[in-house]
This record gives structure tokens, sequence and C-alpha cells, in this order.
């Protein structure tokens, strides 16, 4: 049996003595979507950072690709790709100069980048603006930038946050359709958001971190299965204790139309 492709042991991790994740044990094999969900300040952000590599101080064990990241071989990045929530994308630069530095960061050609890239920006529909600075793009635009660069090296284990933040609803279909193709073509994705209708959707399993533990882990039919059934956003709700939410709508637009009656 191949070897998962990303493996966390009694993962941990305290900033200023306070325990943002705790003991984390968590299991992700080749081709698998991954909706990796919680509250803001959940542990989401921590957990991804440490398996990329950005943030080097904490407990247990983080294995990708079989290999113990701790060891300081940071060889395995190459085979990784990232869209972050917020990103910092050079925007002095036009597409095409991104993508050729992204490109050349992983190894690649800036000739072999430019044929693909041009391929990619074409089938996402910004092909006009290839040569035009990132700093003119419209919030889609710039994500479309994103995940084209996220992609250009051909990566096995996709980490994703929020990446369909800013996109219209066909590139959203578009978005999903590449993601489930390129599970079926082996690839890995982590996939973190707080959409949960598209998680729900597109993830073959959903990890639920709450308060840095891992609480929920299964199939969306699992975890309806193992609580009461609904949608994911109710379920979450249930399992993070949250119940307030109509409470709170309802003060609020009571505060919003005082005065006003």
């Amino acid at each position: 049996m191949d070897q998962p492709i990303l493996q966390l042991k009694q993962l941990s991790k305290s900033f200023a003595n306070e325990k943002v994740l705790n003991e984390i044990d968590l299991t992700v094999e080749t081709g698998e979507i991954v909706g990796y969900i919680g509250p803001n300040g959940a542990g989401k952000s921590t957990t991804v950072k440490i398996m990329l590599g950005l943030i080097d101080e904490y407990d247990g064990e983080v294995r990708i690709f079989g290999e113990d990241i701790a060891k300081g071989d940071s060889s395995y990045k190459a085979k990784i790709g990232y869209v972050p929530e917020t990103a910092d994308l050079y925007e002095n630069l036009t597409a095409f100069e991104y993508f050729t530095f992204v490109g050349e960061l992983y190894g690649m050609e800036a000739s072999d980048v430019d044929t693909k890239a041009k391929q990619l920006v074409n089938l996402l529909g910004i092909e006009e603006v290839y040569h035009t600075r990132i700093s003119s793009f419209s919030k889609g635009m710039k994500q479309k930038v994103l995940i084209i660069s996220s992609l250009l090296h051909n990566p096995d284990l996709l980490f994703l946050d929020e990446p369909l933040s800013g996109l219209d609803a066909n590139s959203v279909i578009v978005v999903k359709e590449i993601l489930a193709k390129l599970a079926a073509e082996g690839k890995t994705i982590f996939y973190s958001s707080h959409i949960m209708e598209v998680v729900e959707k597109i993830s073959h399993r959903i990890v639920l971190l709450a308060d840095g533990m891992l609480i929920a882990d299964g199939t969306f039919e699992e975890l309806q299965g193992q609580n009461k059934d609904g949608t994911l956003e109710e379920i979450f709700n249930e399992l993070t204790g949250f119940d307030e939410h109509s409470q709170i709508a309802e003060q609020f637009v009571s505060v919003v139309q005082e005065g006003q009656r």
C-alpha cells in the first residue's frame, strides 16, 4: 500500500503560552480532497503554515511524502502548490512577469512557463491582461493569477485557503471542476474555506477543528450520521456549540431599526 501523502502525529503548537494546536492526528491519502474547516482562531492557518515550513517550532511530527519535515530537507516544497487567503502579488509586475518569477522559483524554464501560462490564462478568461500590471486587476482576476501560479509546476499536493474568493459564479464552477479532475488524476488537495456549501460538495473528507483540537473527521454523510441531519453549516454549528446566530441576527436588526419606526 502506498504511504500517505500527509501525516500529522500529536501536532501541537503554542504562542505565548497559549496552545493553538492540541495533539492533532491526521492522515491524508493520495487523491483525497480534504475540507479543513473551523471557526476563526481554531488553528487552521497555523496547521497549514507548519506543513508549508513557514512555522518551524512545534511539538509532534509532520510527514509529507513520507518524510519528516523537521529534518530540514525542504525539497518536498517543490511538489507543493499553495493559494493563501491573502497574498502579496508584487503588483508592479505584469501577470506574465509574475508567472515567470514563480515558475523559475520552482525550477521551470521561462519559455516553458510562458507556454503553459498563456494557455491557462486563456482558459480562465484573463488572456487580455497577460501583459498588464497586476495592480490594475480586479480581486477575481488576482485570484485567478494565484490559482494559476500555484499549479504551474504541476504539484502533487495543493493547499488552498479560500481559493474561490472574489471569483464570479461561472469561474467558481470551473475551479470546482478543475479540483475534481486534479484529484481524479491523483493530486491531493487540502482545502480550507468558510463557505460550507462548497466544502460540502467538493470534499471527499471533512476535518473540523475547534479550539485547536480535531473534533470531527469523515465524509459529509458520516458527519450527518453522527449528528443531526442537515447541511454542513448546521453540523458545523452543532459541533462547535454555536447556536446563537438567530438571536444575534434579531438583535442586530433591532439595533439597526432603532428610531426608524
